[in-house]
């Protein structure tokens, strides 16, 4: 495949996540074929506009995706790299406020990662370097998936989730939609961690976790406080890209 018919491909967010998963594109055209054909980013971060970030420009505001997704010729695939945090919920208010078909997400996959046959990863998701699939898996749409993380048989992961580098599931485990999994958190057999809930770095989780809670420690234990839904945050704060 040719650089000129390689697909087209623009990131959302210039910082460390967009910038990783733009070097995971760059390993995927150099591991196997020119598969992505990276145009650059769009982000809302005062005074990114115009700026090179490792070789790629950044091509103007979120706003701007519409205008180029409207080419006639050859409109590109998105991903929303977004995230971090204090801000989870960035990634899933992005993509949902963009006119874009479900079909024209990318998912951009490390070629180094090891998936298991049977195992499923949904549209906008990015699984970096060396992540692992044990048995057939079920990972859904948009979600983050760091280096060395590994899932075990039969878990199931919701949509607009992310998990930190070196994080790993036991078998038969449940994450909700939106829920954020720190670096190097262990999850036992069969549990199942709530919508929007967090994990902290390095938790031992073995017992279930409700929707929202921030959990954290070994073994791990409900923090005071809680986060708010996802459909209560607000919306100003999500689209400031990280």
């Amino acid at each position: 495949m040719t650089l000129r018919t390689a697909t087209p491909l623009v990131i959302v967010g210039a910082g460390g996540l967009g910038r990783e998963s733009a070097a995971c594109v760059r390993a995927i055209n150099a591991d196997v074929r020119r598969t992505w054909r990276l145009l650059g980013f769009v982000d809302d971060a005062p005074g990114t506009v115009g700026l090179e970030v490792d070789g790629f420009d950044v091509l103007g505001p979120v706003a701007h995706l519409e205008q180029l997704v409207r080419d006639p010729c050859d409109p590109p695939h998105v991903v929303v790299c977004t995230g971090r945090p204090g801000a989870t919920e960035s990634r899933r208010t992005i993509a949902r406020s963009l006119t874009v078909a479900e079909a024209r997400f990318a998912t951009v996959v490390h070629p180094t990662a090891s998936l298991a046959a049977g195992s499923s990863v949904g549209s906008g998701s990015v699984l970096l370097a060396q992540v692992v699939t044990t048995a057939p898996v079920a990972i859904g749409r948009h979600v983050v998936v760091m280096p060395h993380v590994v899932f075990t048989h039969d878990d199931r992961i919701g949509d607009f989730t992310t998990f930190g580098a070196g994080a790993k599931l036991a078998g038969g485990v449940r994450i909700g939609d939106g829920a954020y999994i720190g670096s190097g958190a262990l999850i036992r057999e069969q549990i199942t961690i709530g919508a929007g809930a967090l994990v902290g770095m390095g938790a031992v989780v073995t017992r279930d976790v409700p929707p929202g809670e921030v959990w954290a420690g070994n073994p791990a234990r409900r923090l005071p406080g809680r986060r708010p839904p996802l459909s209560a945050r607000p919306m100003s704060d999500s689209l400031r890209i990280p």
